[in-house]
C-alpha cells in the first residue's frame, strides 16, 4: 500500500520532497495535499504538478486547517518544510495526530522547542526523520568508512572550515533567515549540516561548546563604513540596485517570480531584501570550538562572504591524518534554488609512517554531491540495509542543532556551554 504524504511549507526547498514522490517513487508513495500560509505558492506547486508530471492538482489547505488536512487526507507522513521557527509546531502536531514526520533541517531553532519535540516523540512513539542529505554524499560516507576502518586510528581532533561565497552566502541575508528568530542564525540553519556530519563521522555527540561570532560584512553599518552611499530596501525594479552584484532581480527567474514576487501580496514576504539593509540579526563570521563526549575536539569556522564556495576538513588521529577538500560553484536546481557543483574535490590519507594516498570515491550524481537521490530513495523508495546508518532520527536532529544553539548562547554570554544542560532526553 502506498504511503500518503502531506506537505506543509511550499517555499523553494519544498520540491526536493514532493517532486520525487510524484515521479521516481510514485509506485510506493502518494502526495495527497499541500498546506501553506500562501495560496499563490500552493497554486504554483499544483501548476508544476500538472505541467511537468501530468499529475492532478492536490487539495490545498491554509495553515489554520493543518489538522483538517491530516485527518481528511488520512496522511501517513507529514513533510515539514516551513520557516524554521515553525518546524516544531508541525512536527509535534503531526505526531499527536498519529503521523510520522520527515522534516528538513534544522529540526528546530531553540533548546525549548527542541525539548518540546523530544517530549512529544516520547509521548507518541512516532518516528521523526531529519533529512541530512550531506550524510549520503559519497565523499562524506567514505570519510565515515575510513574512520570506521581505523585507517587513521582514533580521531583526536577535527578542523572544519566552510566558505559561503558572495552568491550563496549573501542569499541568507536577503531572506527570512536574516532574522535569528526565524532561523536560529547560520550556526543553526546552515551549520546543522556540518555539526551533524562531525557527529556522524566520529560517532559521538557534543559535550562543551565555546564560540565567537559577529556581523562584519553584511548590514547597513558595515556598508557605510566601507563608503557605500546608495541603499535600497528591495532590489527588484529599484534604480539604486542597478549594477550592485549583491542585488537579486526576482523577474530574472520564473520560479522566483512565481513563488515570491507574485505571492507577496498575500503574506508580505519580500524575497529580495538588501543584504546591506537594517534589521539583520545573524552573524556572517563565526568560529566555534567543540569538545565531544568521546574526547575528540573540533575547531570550526563559517564565513558567508568569500570569493569562492567550498569546504576543507582535516581529521587528526592516532595513526595519521585525513584531508577532505571540496571547491564548489553555485548552480540552480529545477526549483530555482541554489545548489552546488564540485569543481575540485579530493580525499587524501596521510599515514603516520607511510606514503600518503588518495582515496577513490565513486562519483555521485545529483544535488549535494550526489547525496540527494540516495536520501530520496531512503525516504520514499525501498532502501536496502545501510551499514553506515545514515538515516537520521530526532536524536540526531537534536544533537546537530544543539551544537549551534550552544554556540549562539556562548556568543551571547562569552562563556562555554554544556550541551547536556540545554535539553533532557
Amino acid at each position: 500500500m502506498k504511503k500518503r504524504y502531506v506537505q506543509v511549507g511550499l517555499g523553494g526547498r519544498s520540491g526536493f520532497f514532493w517532486r520525487p514522490i510524484v515521479s521516481t517513487y510514485k509506485e510506493t508513495s502518494e502526495l495527497v495535499a499541500f498546506c501553506d500560509v500562501n495560496q499563490t505558492r500552493m497554486d504554483y506547486a499544483n501548476s508544476v504538478l500538472e505541467k511537468e508530471y501530468n499529475h492532478a492538482p492536490v487539495p490545498t489547505y491554509s495553515i489554520d486547517r493543518f489538522d483538517d488536512m491530516v485527518r481528511e487526507q488520512k496522511a501517513d507522513v507529514v513533510l515539514v518544510t516551513s520557516v524554521d521557527r515553525t518546524h516544531h509546531k508541525y512536527i509535534i502536531r503531526a505526531m499527536e495526530l498519529g503521523c510520522d514526520v520527515v522534516t528538513e533541517k534544522p529540526m528546530t531553532t531553540t533548546a525549548e522547542k527542541c525539548q518540546e519535540i523530544l517530549d512529544a516523540q516520547k509521548r507518541t512513539g512516532r518516528n521523526v526523520r531529519v533529512s541530512f542529505n550531506y550524510r549520503y554524499n559519497p565523499l562524506h560516507t567514505k570519510c565515515r568508512e575510513v574512520i570506521e576502518n581505523g585507517d587513521i586510528g582514533q580521531v583526536f581532533s577535527v578542523h572544519f572550515e566552510w566558505l559561503l561565497d558572495t552568491s550563496h552566502g549573501a542569499d541568507y541575508f536577503r531572506r527570512w533567515h536574516r532574522d535569528k528568530r526565524n532561523s536560529g542564525g547560520l550556526l543553526v540553519h546552515k551549520s546543522t549540516h556540518h555539526f551533524d556530519l562531525v557527529n556522524f563521522w566520529i560517532a559521538s555527540q557534543p559535550k562543551t561548546v565555546f564560540a565567537f561570532g559577529d556581523l562584519n560584512f553584511y548590514g547597513r553599518e558595515n556598508a557605510e563604513n566601507r563608503g557605500v552611499t546608495k541603499f535600497y530596501n528591495r532590489s527588484t525594479g529599484n534604480p539604486n540596485a542597478e549594477g550592485d552584484p549583491f542585488a537579486l532581480d526576482l523577474t530574472n527567474y520564473d520560479v522566483n517570480e512565481s513563488l515570491y514576487l507574485k505571492a507577496e501580496h498575500e503574506d508580505g514576504y519580500i524575497r529580495d531584501q538588501s543584504v546591506f539593509g537594517d534589521g539583520i540579526s545573524i552573524e556572517d563570521t563565526m568560529g566555534v570550538l567543540v569538545k565531544y563526549k568521546n574526547g575528540a575536539m573540533m575547531t570550526y569556522s563559517l564565513n558567508a562572504y568569500m570569493p569562492y564556495e567550498g569546504y576543507r576538513v582535516a581529521f587528526n588521529g592516532s595513526k595519521g591524518r585525513m584531508e577532505l577538500t571540496v571547491i564548489d560553484k553555485p548552480v540552480y536546481n529545477e526549483d530555482g534554488v541554489m545548489d552546488s557543483k564540485s569543481t575540485e574535490k579530493s580525499l587524501r590519507v596521510f599515514p603516520m609512517f607511510g606514503t600518503a594516498y588518495d582515496v577513490e570515491v565513486e562519483e555521485g550524481k545529483g544535488g549535494h554531491g550526489g547525496g540527494d537521490p540516495v536520501i530520496q530513495n531512503d525516504l520514499f523508495g525501498a532502501p536496502t540495509e545501510d551499514r553506515f546508518h545514515r538515516a537520521a532520527n530526532h536524536v540526531d536532529g537534536a544533537m546537530s542543532i544543539l551544537t549551534g544553539i550552544a554556540a549562539n548562547k556562548s556568543i551571547a554570554t562569552g562563556m562555554p556551554v554544556e550541551v547536556d544542560s540545554l535539553v533532557r532526553f
